[in-house]
């Protein structure tokens, strides 16, 4: 063995690792929104809920994603922390597919031509040549997606193949025979390395990965592995616990300790019943036998299966054991402690679901600032300082869940990498700025309704009858945004920027309306400039409803997403028939009720 030998096997594991994550990084992105949804479906029973933890996990090739996901499902409320239980045992037999994967190294050159066709030395140049076609010729967001999961596959057999090259080089020198026959004449040792290693590299899959490479040598057998086996199954879940106990509730937490109760239970269970039969003398056929790829891989299902069966009534033990070893506290009530929750870390490894949180804080923004527009229109024919109290504390609310999104939002950035996340983030950045304002506006109105209280002042009734027709039309363009946003309603989002410009033609004619309130003295000076500021901050309300359906017409059609001033522009000018129809419909409409 020398130092190039060395330097083989961790470029080969270099390679065997970033395959892997760039695999595991496609699959996640182009399903995990669809894995979520079935999730929140699908996991009303125990067994339920353990098919689903093995199908999303063998899916995106990461029981530790799975978990963590469940972990933040929990924690924001969306499934319980009974039903995340079958999902944690799933996830555990689930990341057995990777290793049944892997086991294609032990195809040789004899066989069919479809054998052949198998053979990693084929397989992997074939996948990155069928990869990159993808990404550099399709040229699709959909296409980018597969094309990494299909070069992440060739990377990953890649570095398998290097690392199995530079291991048959140490078989030579008798240095793997030496170390495996030491870790299996003392088992606590081996339990203690395949712990060590798992938790190092973050992944029971990379480890066994690293194991059936050394199997390639042909110097491996059952009784020198199987306790590093079952000590890959602690190591990993330990990573898992630490990643579910960041920023996390009590239940998602308990999520991750579940995790380590099952494998500390697990794999105790192998180790005694194998040492067991071993001492029975039912294993002496396997023992000493040459162990390679498929047994490794086979092994490893087996021992899966058999422990999920076993310990699958242990699920309920589990849970109650997990609230002793994590106490409840105290959590502070409010929307803005829910909004936190929604916003846990864990999701930001997923951005399609860390994407569904954002929407899920805005969605609250935009309803919080709702409502204190209607608070602060009530405060200014009925000022009542409980409520001006509470307009203030959502507005703090609110500003804190801007800061937190827009935070949030920047974490994402990091893991995106399709050109459509790219288009939702920087759409999500504007509407957190376009919320907050609406927010602003209604602390501005209630300002005007105090600062008309504090001086005993009021409007005349000829303003107020025309504020109340403002209000119904500003009600109408707040319903059109809020479908527009929530439910990318292109029929809601075209209907608001004909209401728009209805509202500034109303405000015009209000300005001048109460002109000549002034000059024939039938309305005071300080109100007459708060009402100016009113209209003013009615008319920016109707700005902000403008530019979120301009954005929800724009992300619906790619084509204008350049060209949205001109698009403004043209429907201004009179060129569109379905707008200027609509315009004088409305406009018609509420002028009448303006002079009634």
């Amino acid at each position: 063995m020398d130092i190039f030998n060395v330097i083989s096997i961790l470029g080969g594991l270099a390679m065997f690792l970033y395959g892997m994550r760039m695999m595991g990084d496609g699959l996640k992105e182009s399903s995990s929104g669809t894995l979520k949804k079935a999730m929140e479906k699908l996991t009303n029973t125990p067994l339920k809920a353990f098919f689903m933890g093995l199908v999303m996990t063998a899916v995106i090739q990461s029981s530790t994603a799975t978990i963590v996901i469940t972990s933040g499902l929990v924690g924001a409320g969306i499934i319980s922390l009974s039903q995340s239980l079958g999902i944690v045992i799933g996830a555990n037999v689930g990341t057995t597919v990777t290793g049944q994967i892997i086991r294609l190294l032990d195809l040789n050159a004899s066989g069919t031509s479809f054998l052949q066709f198998l053979k990693p030395s084929t397989l992997a140049p074939l996948a990155l040549i069928v990869g990159i076609v993808l990404i550099m010729v399709m040229k699709s967001s959909e296409s980018e997606k597969a094309g990494q999961i299909v070069i992440g596959f060739g990377i990953l057999f890649s570095g398998l193949m290097n690392m199995t090259d530079a291991v048959s080089g140490l078989a030579e020198s008798g240095i793997i025979e030496k170390l495996f026959s030491s870790l299996g004449q003392n088992p606590f040792i081996g339990y203690m390395v395949g712990a060590g290693v798992a938790f190092v590299l973050q992944s029971s899959s990379a480890t066994i990965g690293i194991l059936q490479a050394f199997s390639t040598s042909g110097q491996l057998t059952f009784g020198s592995i199987y306790a590093v086996l079952v000590g890959i199954y602690l190591g990993d879940c330990i990573t898992t616990a630490i990643v579910c106990n960041i920023g996390a509730k009590p239940d998602a937490k308990r999520v991750g300790i579940v995790n380590i109760l099952y494998n500390l239970g697990k794999s105790a269970a192998v180790l005694i019943v194998v040492t067991i039969i071993h001492k029975m003398g039912l294993l002496d056929g396997i023992w000493s036998s040459t162990i390679d790829s498929g047994g490794i891989a086979n092994t490893n299902t087996i021992f899966n299966l058999l422990c999920a069966i076993i310990l699958f009534p242990a699920l309920k033990p589990f849970e109650k054991l997990s609230h002793k070893i994590v106490r409840d506290v105290p959590v502070a009530a409010g929307i803005y402690d829910e909004m936190l929750d929604a916003l846990n870390p864990v999701f930001i490894s997923t951005p399609a679901i860390a994407f569904g949180r954002c929407y899920d804080v805005l969605m609250v923004m935009y309803g919080m600032a709702r409502t204190n527009i209607e608070r602060a229109f009530e405060l200014i024919t009925k000022y009542d300082e409980q409520a001006a109290d509470q307009i203030v504390k959502d507005e703090d609310d609110i500003d804190l869940m801007a800061d937190r999104v827009s935070n949030y939002l920047i974490q994402i950035s990091t893991r995106i990498t399709s050109s459509e996340h790219v288009e939702i983030m920087n759409q999500y950045y504007s509407d957190v700025t376009e919320f907050e304002r609406l927010g602003d506006h209604a602390m501005n109105i209630k300002e005007i309704a105090e600062a008309l209280n504090k001086n005993k002042d009021a409007f005349s009734e000829t303003a107020l009858a025309e504020l109340k027709v403002l209000h119904q039309l500003m009600d109408t363009i707040l319903d059109y945004t809020q479908d527009a946003f929530e439910k990318r309603d292109l029929a809601a989002a075209r209907h608001i920027e004909p209401l728009e410009e209805v509202v500034d033609d109303m405000i015009s004619v209000l300005n001048d309306n109460h002109l000549k309130r002034l000059r024939e003295g039938n309305c005071g000076v300080y109100p007459g400039t708060k009402f100016l500021d009113l209209l003013s901050e009615i008319e920016r309300i109707s700005d902000i409803c403008s530019n979120v359906g301009v954005a929800t017409v724009a992300r619906a059609q790619p084509e204008m997403k350049h060209q949205v001033h001109e698009y403004v522009s043209m429907l201004h000018a009179g060129r569109d028939e379905a707008f200027n129809r609509e315009y004088q419909d409305a406009h018609d409409h509420y002028f009448r009720l303006l002079k009634e």
